[in-house]
């Protein structure tokens, strides 16, 4: 299909669990690229923005691109809580099947990239390569508070963290803090989309997209879930090849693409010169140049791999010696099939695998770590039902893939986990608080330890089952009225809505009208 002549694609429904994702599918290319944006997103009325048809036509030159809106955002389903990084990899899985993407290039923009580098680490048979767009692995604010905080406090916090070479400037820090407040109070005016899209001079359209793309309780329980992501654990077990593009004056540091590069085994990057946060903004022919010639040289050879990222699970029954001598041989082998049976139904539910039986305990795999606490503790609530009492340990990284088996040193390190655990204790490494901001997982700190056989001290978080802390983005949702996402939106933005259906081609010819400073 000629570039010119790509006209908006058909809208259809992806199902993920209960809800409905909308994604589109367009270009005839021979790669297939999945775009994972940010939560300022509606793909409908992306096609009536000069810049962004003209960004797709180039890309749909050599790809077949799926886009989709994610849960809670554009014309997807809302949600009644904030989606863990765990349902955003999740949600990448089920556009592609329903869009039949068997094997794609992912493509991770702005907060959409560490759902991305998630999938690419744990599902590396399913991503061929990793393109990572203004984005990165450990958001610079840390929470609604630091906002309060002068930018030179926060940069000498991160310097701490990333070191010099990673850490922002006060003067990048000061441009980016007053998103915050922005979001908060005076979502849907477009001041807050304004900060990260400088050049784009219309407060009305910008305006209209924050509207349009979430409700002001989703935007506000989103960033503060931003303020929480920390995938650095996960980057050295990327095994795809990965080209990270940056804008060097991007509202979100360039220092966060810099540590992607640094940090991903083998990636390149392209640092290109602009002052937006939207790729389609900043040089995109140079931009969709390098991704051509990064996608054309790696695409005839595609990764295999024998490691992945995993979540392993340990669980072990205690005191199961006393417990077989008070029982006897018999009614003993009975539980145990019983809970073995058990603990069979429940790690298929939370889409997991049951490695092995360790006599008295199991081995368990997930994709994600949300799902594997949520299994240890329907587990737990399992045991108490059969009389039983376990303990369970929980760590993710990276696995050696042995036929059914695993191993590595993963699989140590969880095992050495879930021996510190007590009776009826869930024990956790810390890099997994990192991966389930938005599940409503809480912690409590155990302290460091050492763990026998692995170098280094760990420290270790105890699963917390009261619910939603306060401040949490489950808690701040929860606090806000619920109105339906059509009730939320003005009448014109309704208006604007059924012209991106029905004639993108007039609202492109309006936005012309205004004057931008993107190329296009």
């Amino acid at each position: 299909m000629s570039p010119s002549v790509l006209q908006m694609p058909q809208t259809k429904y992806a199902p993920c669990g209960d809800l409905s994702l909308a994604y589109q599918v367009v270009g005839e290319g021979a790669i297939d690229l999945v775009v994972a944006s940010s939560f300022i997103s509606h793909i409908e009325l992306g096609w009536t923005v000069p810049e962004v048809k003209a960004w797709y036509d180039q890309l749909s030159s050599f790809c077949r691109i799926l886009l989709f809106d994610k849960a809670g955002v554009g014309l997807s389903d809302p949600v009644p809580k904030v989606r863990s990084l765990d349902d955003r990899a999740t949600e990448i899985e089920a556009v592609m099947d329903a869009a039949g993407f068997d094997n794609a290039v992912l493509m991770g923009i702005s907060e959409g990239g560490p759902a991305s580098i998630l999938l690419a680490a744990t599902r590396p048979d399913r991503v061929s390569a990793l393109i990572l767009c203004g984005t990165f692995a450990l958001f610079p604010v840390g929470g609604w508070d630091e906002l309060d905080r002068s930018p030179e406090e926060i940069a000498e916090r991160l310097r701490g963290t990333l070191g010099d070479a990673f850490t922002p400037s006060p003067e990048q820090l000061k441009r980016l803090l007053p998103m915050g407040p922005l979001v908060r109070s005076d979502w849907g005016t477009g001041e807050a989309l304004r900060i990260l899209l400088p050049s784009v001079r219309s407060l009305a359209q910008l305006g209209m997209l924050e509207r349009m793309s979430a409700s002001p309780g989703m935007a506000r329980a989103t960033v503060e879930a931003v303020f929480r992501i920390d995938v650095r654990s996960v980057l050295p077990t990327i095994s795809v090849p990965t080209l990270v593009i940056h804008a060097t004056h991007d509202p979100i540091p360039v220092q966060g693409g810099r540590y992607l590069a640094d940090h991903v085994p083998g990636a390149r990057l392209l640092e290109v010169e602009g002052h937006d946060h939207a790729p389609f903004l900043t040089d995109p022919d140079r931009i969709s140049s390098a991704i051509e010639e990064f996608l054309t040289g790696t695409h005839g050879a595609p990764h295999q791999s024998h490691r992945a990222l995993k979540t392993v699970l340990f669980s072990d029954i205690v005191s199961s010696t006393a417990r077989a001598v008070a029982m006897g041989d018999e009614r003993w082998r009975a539980l145990l099939q019983r809970f073995n049976e058990v603990t069979s139904g429940l790690v298929d539910r939370f889409g997991g695998r049951v490695v092995k039986s360790t006599g008295d305990g199991h081995l368990a795999t997930f994709e994600g770590p949300t799902y594997a606490i949520r299994c240890a503790e329907a587990l737990q609530s399992e045991a108490e039902s059969l009389g039983m009492e376990i303990r369970a340990g929980v760590h993710t990284g990276e696995c050696e893939l042995i036929g059914d088996d695993i191993g590595g040193i993963a699989v140590h390190i969880a095992a050495r986990v879930m021996a510190q655990a007590a009776p009826g204790e869930i024990l956790v490494s810390s890099s997994l608080r990192d991966l389930v901001v938005g599940s409503g997982i809480g912690f409590e700190d155990r302290g460091s330890h050492e763990l026998k056989g692995v170098p280094g001290h760990w420290q270790l978080l105890a699963v917390d089952t009261r619910g939603p802390q306060p401040g949490s983005p489950e808690a701040i949702l929860a606090s806000l009225p619920t109105p339906s996402a059509r009730s939320a939106m003005r009448r014109s933005d309704r208006a604007v809505a059924t012209m991106a259906r029905r004639t993108p081609w007039l609202l492109r010819g309006v936005a012309r009208l205004v004057p931008s400073g993107g190329g296009g």
